[in-house]
């Protein structure tokens, strides 16, 4: 049975709503028979990073070292562990363990454990009642189920932001069957919607970018869409009414939905991705009228996560990425809240 003393590690953590992120040092557990251990290389920063190291959600449980978009190398492996070996090039997302036998997590769901996965931070570990820590850290300890394998055709830095950005906009598009033919909105432009216009195109659909501003129409077209459709411009929404299958909402912040699902056809879906707030009321006339669907959807299993990394790989599709050193985060926290990036950060970890 593999039993090996805990691991010194040294991360960056929020200790306080008003502290942002500072060096913290701490131990990870010792390995389980089933465990991999990683050096992290790089980590990119998620809008979920901000929320939980400002206690926005009002369950951050301090101190919580964030980060759940995380690349690296093998560094050890437990007894049981046949599936990654000593440098592997691996990848870990937003949870690193679920009960693995609900009919969820038995159909490649872990997302949706019906007894609550384990987020990659500020979860509650299954066997041992300890709190996880993220990727904002120079090395981690995981379930070897939930560790990927990024294929060769993948930087790290690029993998990294596809852990969280990536499969919340891939795993929708896959749920409601995008391909060649389908007419695909996205809402908002940030770290998941230009992922969701690039996977979207690559799927074969044609694609339009939502918005409220003009002046993303250079970046929309960059980045493949169609068209960009200006959402304030009310003859040229009413002139889109019923155009599309799926409109793909990633606004991260509290808005109106209504709009958006006047554009759908006949069963057609609105999937929110990014908004995790209470929703504005709408008339419930505008899903009757039409049998529409609004939805949500919450990353993708450990399957279909991998699956979406070797799409990338396959396609040569990556994120527009912004290197920085581990300690800007606190000010890449400000630029993010301000929309001023293009589209994701990524934390190079040999600068921590």
């Amino acid at each position: 049975m593999t039993q090996t003393n805990e691991y010194p590690a040294t991360g960056y953590a929020a200790t306080s709503p008003e502290s942002g992120v500072a060096p913290f040092e701490f131990t990870r557990r010792g390995l389980r028979d089933n465990d991999v251990l990683i050096d992290i290389s790089h980590c990119g920063i998620c809008h979920s990073d901000l929320h939980t190291a400002r206690n926005d959600w009002g369950r951050t449980n301090y101190p919580i070292v964030p980060g759940h978009e995380i690349t690296g190398t093998v560094a050890a492996v437990g007894d049981a562990v046949s599936a990654h070996k000593i440098g592997d090039r691996v990848a870990i997302g937003c949870m690193v363990d679920s009960c693995k036998s609900c009919d969820h997590c038995e159909q490649g769901l872990e997302q949706y454990c019906q007894r609550g996965m384990v987020g990659t931070y500020g979860g509650t570990d299954l066997h041992d009642g300890t709190k996880t820590q993220g990727g904002y850290s120079n090395r981690i300890v995981c379930r070897d189920e939930f560790v990927i394998k990024v294929p060769d055709a993948l930087s790290m830095e690029d993998a990294a932001p596809l852990l969280c950005a990536g499969i919340t906009s891939y795993s929708p598009l896959r749920t409601w069957n995008v391909g060649p033919g389908s007419k695909v909105a996205v809402a908002g432009l940030g770290g998941l919607g230009h992922m969701g216009v690039k996977f979207a195109v690559a799927m074969g659909a044609e694609v339009t970018v939502l918005s409220r501003s003009e002046s993303k129409r250079e970046d929309a077209l960059a980045l493949g869409a169609a068209d960009l459709l200006i959402t304030t411009d009310k003859a040229a929404m009413r002139a889109k009414t019923g155009y599309f299958d799926l409109v793909l909402n990633t606004i991260p912040v509290k808005h109106d939905v209504a709009p958006y699902l006047r554009l759908l056809k006949l069963d057609g879906a609105q999937v929110l991705v990014g908004m995790i707030d209470m929703m504005p009321e709408m008339h419930t006339g505008l899903l009757l009228g039409g049998r529409k669907i609004l939805t949500g959807s919450g990353i993708g299993g450990i399957a279909e996560t991998q699956e979406m990394l070797d799409f990338c790989a396959e396609k040569g599709i990556a994120p527009d990425i912004e290197m920085i050193r581990m300690d800007e985060v606190n000010e890449a926290y400000e630029r993010m809240e301000a929309s001023d990036v293009k589209y994701r950060f990524v934390i190079d970890m040999s600068t921590l």
